[in-house]
């Protein structure tokens, strides 16, 4: 993620970095080429107009798929978001509850370092498995059941921990499902294909009209909605590495520290 501040409009206007530019570069460029096949036929005399009868009736329903491919995106990042805050309050609260109840309350906080950090390997596909979290998380609960076995904590205090190591792992299975479950693929390929297909031949409908102001008028089109899908297409997935993806190790980073400094 990008740290900005929201009102400077000025600058954000010449931002290169995270605003999709180059990933949408060729695609854009591609329908420029098709502008400039159509203003070029036309001043040899031959009229590549198309009827902008199709590009009507398209433009609404590729305008709503662009709505939903946004909007699913952007639940899916702000669920993300919303799954590691419970991480922390989950982590927060086993930890606050740990210390005035177990001995080895050191022992846990390092536990759910680890289970973050793992949890944070595991969405960022350094690990291929889910294995090290739970192992993790594993160690938790050994710690609570040998303090109640061993008589330091109540049947009611082992249950009121281990709902925290429990939901530490729901939160894992939660940013699982947002990783592995991709829009559908029919959706995206389509889309695509609609995308490429309105922008490329958009020029032969304006030729007409604009003439050789086609070349602009479609260079900021397909910038438009090209780049719309590609927005869509990174935070769809918020948990890489990416310049607009959701700041996971500074999370981890920060309550381990807060961790560590409390144990």
């Amino acid at each position: 993620m990008i740290d900005y501040e929201p009102r400077r409009w000025r600058s954000h206007f010449f931002d290169v970095r995270g605003t999709m530019l180059r990933e949408i570069l060729y695609r854009v460029m591609f329908c420029a080429v098709a502008a400039v096949v159509a203003v070029v036929l036309r001043r040899l005399g031959h009229t590549p107009h198309l009827p902008d009868e199709p590009h009507l009736f398209v433009g609404p329903a590729l305008a709503l798929l662009l709505v939903f491919r946004t909007n699913t995106a952007n639940d899916r990042y702000w669920e993300g978001r919303k799954l590691w805050g419970s991480i922390v309050n989950a982590a927060r609260n086993l930890d606050r509850k740990a210390r005035s109840l177990l001995v080895e309350h050191r022992s846990l906080a390092e536990a759910v370092i680890d289970f973050c950090w793992a949890t944070r390997a595991r969405l960022g596909g350094t690990i291929p498995t889910a294995a090290t979290a739970l192992a993790a998380a594993a160690r938790m609960t050994d710690l609570v059941t040998t303090a109640q076995r061993g008589g330091a904590i109540t049947d009611v205090q082992q249950a009121m921990l281990d709902r925290d190591v429990s939901m530490l792992v729901d939160c894992l299975g939660g940013c699982e499902r947002i990783a592995l479950t991709p829009l559908p693929f029919a959706y995206v390929v389509h889309l695509r294909r609609a995308l490429l297909l309105y922008c490329g031949t958009l020029p032969f409908v304006l030729v007409e009209t604009f003439g050789v102001y086609t070349i602009p008028a479609t260079l900021f089109v397909s910038y438009i909605l090209l780049g719309i899908e590609e927005i869509g297409m990174e935070i769809e997935n918020p948990f890489g590495n990416a310049p607009n993806h959701l700041q996971i190790d500074r999370i981890c980073t920060s309550l381990e520290a807060t961790l560590r400094r409390e144990a």
